[in-house]
């Protein structure tokens, strides 16, 4: 996988605050949540690792970053397969052989494998092979990555590009699925329920965490055997939740409403709580 090219990371936000708003991952809102959920589970040794590797103008604050990925994707036009995994059409089944490869049938180019390789290189981290990297990239990129995979549609089917030429209404606004799962369902959430904002949202995503879910939480936290990070488990929950819930029901031109949302809104949750439970948990495997 190509290594990025040295650019200081403020030039390359502001470059990319004059360009359109990506298409890609979770909305800027659902990665806030899923770092921030995430730094504030880190072990100590993590929580130091991560203030070091965050530029200083980010104030320690790595939700303020996570939507870098998404930002520098003109920059840097290898990394956009690196958002997602292709799937075959209504198989609902995700297998890292088959599916992790881009366009051109390169392997290890997909959401997973980018996961697997800034693990690698964070792992480097306080040693002598760590200059070889850009550290600072790598957390960015690792952050950002664990929280597109728990985007369902980001495992989606390879001929509609994961819901993305699926036009819809939501309510009545035009957009496409993809767009549905990434922002909008969040956006109406926020309108519908949460007065204060994106804060008061991570707040209740939180207390779900250590209330609700708090039984379920050890198994989403744990890998396999001698592994730091685990991608290929989210990616297989994501085309199940792609295929249970964000494609079902939904025709070209559908017009989406209450019904949907009501009862995918639950699923969007549980993404979000999960992708900041397990970077929080990679981070600490990683950094101890």
């Amino acid at each position: 996988m190509e290594a990025a090219a040295t650019l200081p990371l403020l030039l390359l936000l502001l470059l990319a605050a004059a360009l359109p708003a990506p298409s890609h991952g979770w909305g800027v809102d659902g990665h806030l949540m899923v770092c921030q959920i995430a730094q504030g589970r880190l072990s100590g040794a993590a929580a130091a690792a991560v203030k070091d590797l965050l530029p200083s103008y980010a104030g320690n604050n790595l939700s303020s970053l996570c939507s870098w990925a998404d930002d520098v994707k003109f920059r840097y036009p290898w990394s956009s397969p690196l958002h997602y995994i292709d799937t075959p059409d209504g198989l609902c089944a995700y297998s890292y052989d088959r599916d992790c490869k881009d366009e051109d049938g390169v392997k290890g180019r997909c959401v997973a494998g980018a996961i697997n390789n800034y693990t690698s290189q964070l792992l480097t981290y306080g040693t002598s092979s760590a200059p070889q990297y850009n550290l600072t990239q790598a957390l960015l990129f690792l952050s950002h990555f664990i929280g597109d995979i728990h985007q369902p549609l980001h495992v989606g089917f390879t001929s509609d590009k994961g819901g993305n030429t699926i036009d819809v209404h939501w309510y009545t606004r035009k957009t496409v699925l993809h767009h549905v799962w990434d922002a909008s369902i969040i956006q109406t959430a926020k309108n519908d329920f949460y007065s204060d904002g994106v804060a008061d949202y991570i707040d209740t995503l939180t207390k779900n965490i250590t209330g609700e879910w708090s039984e379920q939480v050890p198994s989403w936290e744990e890998c396999g055997k001698n592994q730091t990070a685990c991608p290929d488990i989210y990616a297989s929950e994501s085309i199940t939740a792609a295929c249970d819930w964000a494609y079902k029901g939904v025709e070209e031109d559908s017009t989406l409403e209450d019904a949907y949302f009501s009862s995918r809104l639950p699923v969007v949750n549980l993404r979000l709580a999960q992708g900041g439970v397990r970077l929080a948990a990679t981070l600490s495997r990683i950094f101890g």
